[in-house]
């Protein structure tokens, strides 16, 4: 189905990407393999169709300075941030990046072939129009207090911090955080920040 498309694998850890490797072609799909940021940006044109699935943490360049080179450069490869020391910070810079997604190792198999489908179907430049339409029809059923929350948390404050700023209990911050969850349809604070950003006006 994208014989013409291939999964860019970055991650210095050769048993990492080998496993990734072996998983992916398993399914189907084409994989090239980077040690290091350094070298797959020396290899990068603007022919090459597919996705990148990006370690943050590397020796040299990091995955997110290599995510916005690669921004900078125009290109059009989808990105997937993959780590495994994710926080909300992180998920931030690579989702104003035009990540993808955020997943955290160890990697889930279903999560992780949903989201390189998801990566590769962008590539068809498809209108967004009707996933922003429902974001913000989503959006528009919450109530004011749950939007601060909401915000507090795409802005990384952590459920306790969130409590003091709005003079509330901490198990009411969770009770608002899960609403917002709920109502927005995401299941991790990485999936919300994502959809946070992705819809705000450029």
């Amino acid at each position: 189905m994208h014989n013409e498309q291939t999964v860019y694998i970055v991650d210095d850890d050769a048993a990492v990407r080998d496993a990734l490797g072996l998983l992916l072609s398993l399914h189907g799909y084409r994989t090239a393999f980077f040690a290091d940021a350094t070298t797959f940006l020396g290899a990068w044109n603007e022919e090459l169709r597919g996705c990148v699935l990006l370690d943050i943490r590397m020796p040299g360049m990091d995955g997110l300075t290599l995510q916005k080179k690669l921004v900078e450069l125009g290109s059009r490869l989808p990105v997937l941030i993959i780590t495994g020391h994710g926080d909300v910070g992180s998920a931030r810079e690579a989702f104003r990046s035009q990540a993808v997604d955020f997943l955290e190792k160890p990697l889930q198999e279903a999560q992780l072939m949903q989201a390189v489908e998801e990566a590769l179907s962008r590539q068809s430049d498809a209108p967004r129009g009707n996933a922003a339409r429902d974001y913000a029809r989503r959006h528009a059923s919450l109530t004011p207090r749950e939007r601060e929350v909401m915000e507090l948390v795409v802005d990384g404050r952590h459920n306790r911090e969130i409590a003091q700023l709005l003079a509330i209990s901490v198990r009411t911050v969770e009770v608002h955080k899960a609403r917002v969850m709920d109502k927005l349809n995401v299941a991790t604070v990485a999936d919300l920040v994502r959809q946070h950003l992705q819809n705000q006006p450029h």
